[in-house]
């Protein structure tokens, strides 16, 4: 199982972030992760990954995840292509759709059919990359997305190294199908449990799989898990509070209800919501009792975090990055990591 690092959360809010990326990069690498992840939320996930291009020689890049409709399909396909071509082949474009609201009100972009949109999505930056690998006509035309003037002088020419892998991340059934029938792989939400994994995702994944002719060999699915655990009580204590506020706040969202009905859960969905519109935002961590902190966490002493995550995640995931738990102290960590590369 590959381990990534996140860019980084302790310089999200600072105006020179992007000074410190590559130093970060050189760390990560030299920690023994396999690949570091850029989110999309304060600041542009691309950025941050030329920089970490530019220092590192063997890390993973990787969106986790860029908006894919707050952009269209020719802006992501040439940001990738020079981030492909500046790495040596080591980036990937993880892509999600984001919800309605954040689509028409914040980007203001269109929004219909997300399932159906980022399936040409992905199709339509393929077919841009094609045109620049073969030098062939672009002529893409679908129903949200037409493609069809690529002259010369915008072409940036063929690489050296494959495309880059899409990965887009699902939650609910219809994208899942058709991460399997149309993308490299599945960006699974941190929203997450096992069991829905399990029982309502991996399904999905095999189905869209077969209808594309191919097997879970062609296909990676990564997830952020959220870790309680450290070396300090007091820490422990926080990171429980921090996350079970953070497992309120996605839960909270009418869209992921799904998950918490999964497990029987769905008036917590219908009183996270609540709370959220009076903007009670401590009070909604209130609401995730240790059952279902349990559920959405690996709550464990450090020695047994790499056991748990094998019992839960084993043969399901190929790659994951703690979403929040595994901070600092790098000594103590290192060895539980190796630990975990190993399920």
């Amino acid at each position: 199982m590959k381990i990534d690092a996140w860019i980084g959360l302790p310089e999200a809010s600072s105006p020179d972030r992007l000074a410190t990326v590559g130093a970060r990069a050189r760390q990560v690498e030299q920690e023994g992760y396999s690949g570091l992840m850029s989110a999309e939320t304060s600041h542009d996930p691309f950025l941050p990954l030329a920089l970490a291009a530019e220092h590192t020689e063997h890390l993973d890049l990787m969106t986790a995840i860029a908006v894919g409709f707050a952009r269209n399909p020719m802006v992501l396909a040439q940001v990738s292509w020079d981030l492909q071509a500046m790495s040596g082949g080591r980036f990937m474009l993880g892509l999600g759709s984001q919800i309605q609201a954040h689509i028409t009100k914040r980007f203001s972009m269109p929004w219909s059919r997300p399932a159906a949109r980022m399936e040409e999505m992905i199709a339509a930056i393929r077919a841009i990359w094609e045109a620049w690998q073969t030098g062939e006509r672009l002529n893409f035309r679908g129903e949200f997305y037409r493609h069809t003037l690529m002259t010369p002088m915008f072409s940036p020419g063929p690489l050296d190294v494959p495309p880059p892998p899409i990965l887009i991340s699902a939650v609910g059934p219809l994208m899942t199908e058709v991460a399997g029938r149309a993308a490299d792989g599945l960006v699974c939400h941190g929203f997450q449990t096992a069991d829905y994994l399990r029982d309502v995702m991996l399904p999905k994944v095999h189905a869209g799989l077969a209808a594309s002719g191919r097997d879970r060999s062609d296909f990676q699915i990564s997830m952020p898990v959220f870790v309680v655990s450290g070396f300090d009580e007091d820490d422990v204590a926080a990171q429980a509070a921090r996350t079970r506020e953070q497992i309120a706040f996605y839960g909270s969202t009418p869209a992921y209800r799904g998950v918490l009905e999964h497990h029987g859960w769905g008036e917590a969905q219908t009183e996270l919501n609540r709370l959220s519109k009076q903007g009670m935002w401590k009070e909604m961590g209130d609401v995730i009792d240790d059952e279902m902190l349990d559920a959405f966490a690996i709550v464990a002493e450090p020695r047994d975090v790499p056991v748990r995550i094998a019992e839960r995640f084993g043969g399901s995931l190929d790659r994951l990055q703690f979403y929040a738990g595994v901070r600092g102290d790098t000594e103590r960590w290192a060895p539980i990591l190796e630990e975990i590369k190993a399920a």
